[in-house]
């Protein structure tokens, strides 16, 4: 299992593609400024130890380095074997709206974005609990099955988007359903179900859904996002807003945040519903009643022992250049003799 420390360096790769059209550019005008004063064929035998093959073969051992170089400033590891790591913690799993309407604008930046704040910073503080991320609209979708990976769901979350789910809507119930195959450990006994919505659905039978889930031991929290006045929808092509979504008759759609539904779901699980247009408050509250519940024991494989290889591609970038810096341009008496890159049998 590898692992990259520093994957920033990798951009640095952008610089072979761009020395080799320098090269071939140069090569192009040497050709072509020559073959101004002299015949090509004359050039040959008034410098007969001039070599193209190796002008090229110099360069590709340069940049055959320098590529070596660039991906050992990036730090690979290496886990050296796979362990079996008891820990304790709970399931936490997240299950946020995607529809159209929490891209309204009526709390900064947008509510779709305040929602990933408020997840993200509750997942930096969770220490061993796992967590799973579920996104819906009209219909769910499993972004992240539950993990220890706090990194991965962080990294995960920032590509949920309203595209990524192919019926719009708000429907909670699929997401309560969906959340019925992620608690996997049948001996967890602290199971979270958070919730994050503007609250604008239309299914009567969430409430007596929650309350099935809540029946087999998951605690379901809600959190709602944006404001009881509402916003319009933005509509934008390639982040460029073209205007703001309208219903049949031409007029503005305004989406309003409906506590009602979310304080229903959560009363209905005996759980909780929070205000979260503050980004610290859910935080906070979600991240204490997590770290007060009883955490329950279980494995997880994962690899450890990591050990840094940059080491290796620091040696053979080395080894590049120093061949580069030995190769000459011209023909050597010895590689005349041999022929070993077949330059006469291509004259002839």
């Amino acid at each position: 299992m590898y692992r990259i420390e520093e994957p920033i360096y990798f951009y640095f790769l952008a610089i072979i593609p761009a020395m080799i059209v320098v090269f071939l550019m140069v090569l192009w005008w040497k050709k072509h400024t020559q073959s101004k004063f002299s015949d090509l064929n004359l050039l040959q035998k008034i410098a007969p130890n001039s070599s193209n093959f190796k002008s090229t073969l110099k360069v590709g051992m340069l940049l055959i380095g320098i590529a070596f170089l660039i991906i050992s400033l990036t730090n690979p590891k290496m886990g050296t074997k796979l362990k079996t790591v008891k820990r304790e913690g709970v399931d936490v799993v997240f299950a946020l709206d995607v529809s159209k309407s929490m891209l309204a604008e009526d709390i900064a930046p947008n509510r779709l974005e305040k929602a990933k704040q408020i997840i993200s910073k509750t997942i930096d503080k969770l220490g061993s609990d796992r967590v799973g991320i579920i996104i819906y609209a009209g219909n769910s979708y499993p972004l992240l099955p539950i993990t220890t990976d706090h990194a991965a769901a962080n990294m995960f979350l920032q590509n949920a988007a309203p595209e990524m789910v192919s019926s719009q809507g708000t429907a909670i119930n699929e997401a309560l359903e969906l959340a019925k195959t992620y608690y996997n450990n049948d001996e967890q006994t602290n199971r979270f179900l958070i919730i994050i919505s503007d609250g604008e659905d239309h299914q009567e039978e969430t409430k007596q859904m929650a309350q099935n889930l809540a029946n087999e031991g998951v605690k379901i929290f809600t959190i709602g996002i944006g404001t009881e006045k509402g916003g319009p929808i933005p509509l934008r092509i390639n982040g460029s807003m073209i205007g703001y979504k309208k219903d049949r008759k031409g007029e503005t759609v305004i989406t309003k945040r409906t506590p009602k539904v979310l304080e229903g779901i959560a009363n209905a699980a005996n759980g909780k519903y929070i205000d979260g247009n503050v980004t610290q408050k859910p935080v906070n509250i979600i991240s204490e009643i997590i770290a007060n519940a009883e955490k329950n024991e279980f494995e997880t494989k994962q690899f450890a022992d990591y050990k840094d290889q940059f080491q290796w591609f620091l040696g053979f970038g080395l080894l590049f250049l120093v061949i580069d810096v030995f190769l000459f341009d011209k023909k050597t008496k010895w590689v005349t003799n041999i022929d070993l890159f077949n330059e006469e049998k291509t004259k002839k």
